[in-house]
């Protein structure tokens, strides 16, 4: 087999991916499944040693992969790791701006500090991401940033506002920048998934908080009615649409139809989250308080 060209995009094999939240859920998931597919990869997280464990079982099944600690909040580090990565490696084909955490519970319930985490990391980190690796890939003509929104980010979502407030500003900031950064031949997507099994669901944590008390087995129960997709099956589906450059990834396909009916309808979207609302309150047991 020939040697893929320097100076074009390797769709995997041969590629270089950075992968911030690489320790677990859909980042873990994702660094997994680039190597499989003959990517380096490197796996950035603030639980380092979650991403070390990660990173060397990859090496142990024939991967490639290393671990990074990363906070995707401090622009100085993130900078500092996509510059020296490219550096080592001579490009960078895929930086995922993946890193997020959630706050779930009434906006009556925020205080000012659970705002800034959740737009800190979820959109911050984002553009962080984004300001370091971009002027990479213009200098290199190729590259592809793929920056994870949520289905939060294409439809209201009460109950967790901040974090669909981030969301929105991930998709919007991704579309246009797509625009400008096709000029260059670099390639910009928006991963929208609906509900994936990962630690996040569950709230708390590492992963954020839940400001309304409800019981770990109270929210299994209500997010399985969702048939929460396994993070693996997610991953290789992604991928797929990455390497067709599809603009906006909703994984699993069925979410695609409460985008639909939203734009087609707003009004009737807006009852129907309405609806949502109430039976989620209902169902997490978070009345009045």
């Amino acid at each position: 087999m020939s040697e893929p060209a320097a100076n074009t995009l390797r769709i995997f094999d041969g590629a270089l991916a950075i992968v911030t939240g690489g320790a677990s859920g859909i980042g873990r998931a994702l660094g997994e499944a680039l190597a499989r597919r003959g990517a380096h990869v490197v796996l950035a997280d603030l639980q380092v040693e979650a991403a070390t464990e990660i990173a060397s079982a990859i090496r142990a099944d024939g991967g490639q992969a290393t671990a990074a600690k990363l906070d995707v909040v401090d622009f100085e580090a993130v900078n500092r790791l996509v510059q020296e990565t490219a550096t080592l490696h001579g490009r960078l084909d895929y930086l995922f701006n993946n890193a997020g955490i959630g706050v779930g519970g009434e906006v009556r319930h925020y205080d000012i500090g659970d705002w800034c985490r959740v737009l800190d990391v979820n959109l911050r980190g984002v553009v962080n991401g984004v300001q370091a690796a971009y002027p990479i890939m213009l200098r290199q003509g190729f590259g592809h940033i793929v920056n994870t929104a949520s289905m939060a980010g294409l439809v209201p979502a009460p109950w967790i506002v901040s974090y669909t407030a981030a969301k929105h500003a991930v998709v919007g900031l991704s579309l246009a920048l797509r625009i400008e950064a096709a000029c260059a031949g670099v390639r910009v997507s928006v991963l929208c998934p609906g509900v994936i099994r990962t630690p996040i669901l569950e709230g708390g944590g590492k992963y954020g908080e839940l400001l309304q008390p409800v019981s770990a087995e109270r929210q299994r129960a209500y997010w399985d009615r969702y048939r929460p997709m396994d993070p693996g099956k997610f991953a290789q589906k992604v991928l797929q649409a990455v390497a067709r450059n599809r603009p906006i990834i909703i994984v699993p396909w069925w979410w695609k139809f409460m985008w639909w009916l939203t734009r087609l309808s707003p009004g009737l979207g807006a009852w129907l989250s309405r609806r949502h609302f109430a039976d989620t309150k209902k169902a997490l047991g978070a009345g009045e308080s």
